[in-house]
Formats: C-alpha cells, structure tokens, sequence
C-alpha cells in the first residue's frame, strides 16, 4: 500500500476552493490585461504632403491606426515618426506620438527639399514599421485658404467705404456727429483773443508718416482759418523738420483762404528737435514764459502727455487734446478741458477736411461696425436659443457666424 505524499514543509499551497475563487475574481480582469504575445500591424496609407494654406517649411504626415490600435491602456503604445532625405534612409527620430494619433506636423524642414516619412507602431519591446512615404517638398502657398473669413470681412468693408466715397463725391452729405473738443475751438480761440495772448498748437513728436500726425495736421488748418478771421497768433513748435515743413504750408494756406495772407507769420512755425524731452523742455518753456490762453495738443504722444498736459493747467488755459495711444489719454482726460479719444481724432479730422475719401473711409468703418455687431449679437442668440430648444439648423447658422468672426479658423 503506497504511502500518500506528504507537502513539503516549507511549501503551503491554498486549498482549492480558495483557488477557484481567486481564478473566478481575476476573469473580469483578463481583458485589461495588454496582449503581450498579440502580434502588433504597422500603421496603414501612410501619407507625407505639403502642409497646405501655410508659409511652407511643413509637411504633414498622416497614417491610418493600427487595427490593435484600442487608445491607452491597449497594446498599441504610441507611434514614432522617422524620416530620411533618402527613400533607403538612414532615417532620423523625429517625435513619438500617443496612441490614437494620426497626424504629425513636421515643422523642422527646408523649402524645395524632398523628405521620406515612416511611422512605427510601438509595442511592448515591438516596433513594426510602416512602408516609406515619399518624397514630399514643403512650398508656401499664396493664399491661405483657413482665413478665408478675413478675406470676406475685408472685401465687405472695402465695397463700405468705396461706396460711400462715390456717394459722397456725388454730392451727398453723410451724418457726422458733432465733436465736443471742436465744437469749443470758437470759443477757444475767441478767449485768447480777447487777452491778447497766442494760441499754441502741438503736433504731437511723431514724423508725417504717422497718421495721427496727419490728422493732427489736418486739424491744424482748420484752427489756423479761425485764428485768421480773429487775427489771433498762432505759434506751433515741432519736433520734427518735415512736420515743420507741412505746418508751415497748411497754416499759410488757410490764412490766404481767410483773407489774411499778410497775417502770416513763418517764424511763429518752427523746429525745436528731434530728441522727446529736450522737445517738450523747449515748448514747456515757452508755456511758462507766454502762457497761451488755449493749447492744442493733437498727434501722437507718449510720456510727455502729462508733461504738457500739467504746464499747461498750471498758467490756466483752455486745452483741448486728441491722440490715438490708449496710454496717454487718462492724463490728457484728467488735465484737459476737452479730449478727442482715440477714433475721433481721425473722425475729426476727417470731417473738418471734407474730403470724400476721408469722410468716405470713417463712414463705411462705421458700418462695417455696425454689422460686425449686429452679426455677433445674432450668434449669441442662435446659439443661446439652440442650447434651449436643441435645433440643429439654429446651431449650425450661430456657428457659421462665429467662424466667421474668429480670428483663425481650423
């Protein structure tokens, strides 16, 4: 009679109900656990173009997934895009991607340079290659065909203003609201008139290039014709030569078109110099020692706003700023009788010079605005309405205006 075996005294195995039940609390488990052994498929219709509606130095690599391709936690664990000048190679590691990529954005290569692509599907301790893609050359294109809504918006604002230079040309008279800062330079120069002290205008410290020195300018000439009629002075210092230069001829101008050409005096539009604030040194100067009954101060400004702003409340006199730089306008706000801010200065000009294309341009600006508005006030209330009921066709039409607007589309 055999003799059972029996266990090894440093061995001690569960009993076997024990062990079933652990085997039947692991079988949910199994799925999740990654198919080491399953054999892994290279990525499929592995493609490398020119990435399109770019400047080029890109090409786009696109694959379809790998069958065993599940996301994360699957067998799949990312790809490895490769590349070569030649279709043999040697091919260089360009970035591993996740898994569940599709497309990689090759941003490292020359224009007019053919390029082969690979992508391979990492496994564990696996990597299959895919065929070569290939050669593909970046370009830059012309048109840039994802800002197609830019080109809409620009078109649309183009027909505006052509149309209301045409119609304007054609006699008809487009509303312009009346601005305050002008309204007052009767009032202004009237003032200093009745003192017997000078008018003092500043063209700001930019070059004629600037537009804000142009409208600044702009308005000039119409101050100068009101000097004119009250025979007052008009002194204008400047910073720069070529401002001098136009100063000098919008203001002569505009006293030979009051009248009072022999009224003119040259002298009183001179350069001070080119440096900011020996610039504002000189004219602040000039303010303490004259002091003006009104100063102008309409261009473009930087620290020496509130230089001037402050002389110039100091001898008490009436002052009327505009400029278009947003950090300099709190100070011309708080120490100016009246201030022109930001668009208005170009609305003013504009609309003193009576220019068709001027008066044309500020008008079609305004209505462009206008629809932008009317546009987006649409789109929130599609979109807000489609949130409620769930309607389809609602949402697609808020969507199109919001794309529409959108700096950059996908």
């Amino acid at each position: 009679m055999k003799s059972r075996p029996r266990p090894h005294p440093g061995r001690s195995h569960p009993p076997r109900p024990v062990r079933s039940l652990i085997l039947l609390l692991l079988l949910p488990l199994l799925p999740a656990i990654p198919a080491w052994g399953q054999n892994l498929s290279a990525p499929a219709s592995v493609v490398a173009a020119d990435t399109p509606s770019d400047r080029g130095e890109s090409i786009t690599v696109s694959w379809d997934l790998a069958p065993q391709d599940t996301g994360a936690g699957g067998p799949v664990l990312g790809y490895r895009v490769m590349r070569a000048r030649a279709a043999t190679g040697p091919f260089e590691t360009l970035a591993p991607t996740a898994p569940g990529a599709t497309r990689y954005d090759d941003t490292t290569v020359e224009n007019d340079t053919p390029y082969y692509y690979m992508v391979v599907t990492l496994g564990a301790g696996t990597e299959i290659p895919s065929s070569v893609a290939g050669p593909a050359e970046a370009r830059p294109q012309w048109i840039n065909l994802n800002q197609w809504n830019v080109f809409l918006i620009v078109l649309l604002l183009l027909a505006f203003n052509i149309y209301y230079i045409e119609h304007i040309k054609a006699g008809g008279k487009p509303f312009v609201r009346q601005i305050a800062g002008l309204e007052a330079v009767g009032e202004a120069v009237g003032r200093a008139t009745e003192m017997g002290r000078p008018i003092l205008f500043v063209p700001g410290i930019q070059d004629m290039n600037d537009i804000q020195t142009v409208a600044g300018v702009t308005i000039l000439g119409h101050i100068a014709r009101t000097t004119a009629e009250y025979d007052s002075r008009l002194v204008v210092p400047t910073s720069r030569a070529l401002v001098m230069t136009t100063a000098r001829e919008t203001v002569k101008e505009a006293y030979l078109s009051a009248g009072r050409p022999d009224s003119f005096d040259e002298d009183s539009i001179y350069y001070v110099t080119d440096e900011q604030f020996g610039y504002v040194a000189g004219v602040n100067g000039y303010m303490v020692r004259e002091k003006p009954a009104t100063c102008f101060y309409m261009g473009a400004f930087f620290a020496e706003s509130l230089i001037l702003a402050e002389t110039g409340n100091s001898i008490g006199a009436i002052q009327v700023a505009g400029t278009a730089m947003p950090a300099q306008l709190p100070f011309f706000v708080a120490a100016c009788d009246y201030t022109l801010i930001g668009e208005e200065l170009f609305a003013a000009s504009a609309y003193l010079s009576g220019e068709a294309k001027q008066l044309g341009s500020i008008k079609g600006q305004d209505v462009g605005k206008l629809v932008g508005m009317i546009s987006i006030v649409a789109s929130v209330a599609a979109l807000t309405l489609a949130a409620f009921t769930g309607w389809g066709p609602l949402e697609a039409v808020g969507n199109f205006i919001r794309d529409l607007w959108s700096t950059e589309l996908a």
